[in-house]
């Protein structure tokens, strides 16, 4: 080939050389790329890449390619190099310029040797070394500087035994090489920091999105875990989509730029919880605000059962009673004071009924004491509470007690007149404590809810780069439904994407089996894939994905990694609802 000819069509491979390390996102690949390339354009049998470390002032071997001895050291090879680095100054500070990478490094100076053996001014004690254990002969070398966008050396790369195109014996390179081995060790080095650049900005970035839900962490520990383990059941769901070869979503495939996309989604799905009240969020009973309420309600049957044991004693010192709260309405009987014999009060002792007395005062106790614990136990919430149950809530809030009606001063200035007759229950705590299913109320509910409202809007509102303009979409849609009665948006099946509805599976499945949740236990695999089943045939969750989910086994992976011994319980298959059997 004519020189001219020759060196246009290096040209242009240089000049594809620079558009593919633009396109390279992997750093081990894109070192990879650049090695190679170089060997290429200069026809060299070997070559070395040496990467900058400024903390360290050394040299350190990234890659290393030998054709002749079929040598291929770091980047893709899995091969690591076991090498020393290369040290640029010695113990006293003083420039290593004795090596021809160092010097290169330090100098900034391109070095182009004809034969190491004949060269002088350098040390190439440790090349002749290798040589003679391999029996391989070192001889032109090009040792070329990567200098980026800023003018600093950013690493080293040298080349080794050009080759003569024709007879293929070892050359000297040429100055045709040199130059493009420079203009290629530019490139090189800057699209090396581009991409060094891009990675620790998305570090950055994912960082604070880490800083986020550290923020919901230290707010909620409930939270917090299920912001870290829906990423990766969402990741581990699409995967396995992204691998099935059968049913509807066969050809769902995702690139690498997809993946990303999905995890920042994922890591970001609840981050608008970060304005949820810390007090809804971690509500683990039903009348906890910043405090369990249900201490106050302790107090309250204290004082019911101080004036029952006062109005005994009033009774047996046959004293005028003084103005009492009407008799507590009893448990399957009615409670009343024995026949008035001739006039109970101001009569003696010996006229009045006192084991009566006594039993009257015992059955209250215990009405008082069974009334307390049914509370407590209504208090602690469920899965489901009963019309009766709800219905007894009412019937002891109806009690009535002595309350000081705030009047200013200490507890033994007031006089019975300022104490004013109350409700037991306020309607407040009634609510409350007849919530039907867990521990929230429909307000609290939707405080709760609103926390996806706010995802949406903040995610919105970021300037997304291209391959991260899906993101407020995949996170913001997964408490919708397949029938389209889910929220905030009330969107269908058909107008969701596959990410988002994969999410959706994602965030029910932690939900049912997490075991760090205030208010209920972590579900079993048996109990968890139950309601799930049960929310594929009601057009809750995605059937398509739910079958991918049991047929994948995700929910095995998933549970080996997150759940408790406890709930790893042996699954039936044929006995939970929606799966398919031939899926």
């Amino acid at each position: 080939m004519h020189s001219t000819d020759n060196l246009l069509h290096r040209l242009k491979e240089l000049n594809e050389i620079g558009i593919a390390l633009s396109q390279q996102r992997d750093i081990n690949s894109l070192l990879e790329t650049i090695l190679v390339a170089a060997k290429r354009i200069t026809r060299a049998d070997a070559g070395t890449l040496y990467l900058h470390d400024p903390e360290q002032r050394v040299l350190r071997f990234e890659i290393m390619r030998t054709d002749s001895l079929n040598i291929a050291m770091g980047g893709t090879s899995g091969v690591p190099i076991s090498f020393y680095p290369i040290r640029l100054y010695d113990d006293e500070g003083n420039p290593n310029h004795a090596m021809v990478v160092s010097h290169a490094a330090l100098s900034g100076e391109t070095i182009n040797i004809s034969d190491a053996y004949e060269a002088h001014g350098f040390d190439f004690s440790g090349t002749k070394k290798f040589d003679a254990k391999t029996g391989y002969r070192s001889q032109s070398f090009l040792t070329v500087p990567m200098r980026n966008h800023e003018n600093e050396v950013i690493g080293v790369l040298q080349l080794i035994n050009a080759k003569d195109q024709e007879s293929g014996a070892v050359v000297p390179f040429s100055s045709d090489d040199q130059q493009l081995s420079e203009s290629l060790a530019s490139q090189a080095a800057i699209a090396l920091t581009n991409r060094h650049l891009i990675n620790q900005l998305e570090d950055l970035f994912e960082a604070f999105i880490q800083l986020i839900n550290t923020a919901i962490d230290d707010k909620s520990p409930y939270t917090g875990g299920h912001c870290a383990r829906v990423p990766v059941l969402t990741m581990m769901l699409a995967e396995a989509v992204n691998r099935t070869t059968q049913g509807p979503l066969k050809d769902f495939v995702m690139t690498d730029k997809d993946r990303y996309e999905l995890k920042i989604a994922g890591l970001l799905h609840d981050c608008g919880k970060i304005t949820t009240p810390v007090h809804v969020v971690d509500k683990a009973t039903k009348l906890q605000t910043i405090f369990d309420r249900i201490h106050l309600v302790d107090t309250r049957f204290e004082v019911l059962k101080r004036d029952a044991e006062i109005a005994m004693l009033r009774k047996l010192s046959h004293s005028p009673l003084p103005q009492t709260p009407p008799a507590l309405p009893l448990s399957g009987e009615e409670v009343s004071f024995p026949p008035d014999k001739g006039g109970l009060r101001g009569v003696g002792l010996g006229d009045v009924d006192e084991t009566a007395i006594r039993a009257e005062y015992a059955a209250r106790i215990r009405q008082l004491d069974d009334d307390r614990e049914f509370l407590r136990h209504c208090n602690v919430g469920g899965e489901a509470m009963s019309d009766e149950a709800q219905q007894r809530v009412h019937q002891i809030a109806a009690y009535q007690w002595r309350d000081a009606g705030g009047k200013a001063g200490n507890f033994a200035s007031i006089r019975p007149a300022d104490c004013l007759l109350k409700p037991f229950l306020s309607d407040a705590e009634v609510e409350n404590l007849t919530i039907r299913s867990g521990t929230l109320t429909a307000a609290e509910r939707e405080i709760i809810n609103h926390h996806i409202v706010i995802t949406i809007k903040m995610l919105e509102s970021l300037p997304w780069p291209r391959h991260l303009k899906n993101v407020a979409e995949y996170a913001g849609g997964h408490h919708e439904r397949m029938d389209g009665k889910g929220y905030p948006r009330g969107l269908t099946r058909e107008q969701m994407s596959v990410q988002a509805r994969v999410m959706g599976i994602a965030d029910i499945f932690e939900a049912l089996t997490a075991k760090d949740r205030p208010y209920k236990k972590g579900k079993t695999l048996t109990e968890s894939l139950t309601i799930l089943g049960k929310f594929k045939l009601g057009g809750h969750v995605d059937p398509d994905l739910f079958d991918v989910f049991i047929r994948e086994k995700v929910y095995l992976d998933y549970a080996r990694k997150f759940l408790a011994p406890e709930q790893l319980d042996e699954v039936d298959l044929s006995k939970i609802p929606g799966v398919n059997p031939d899926s």
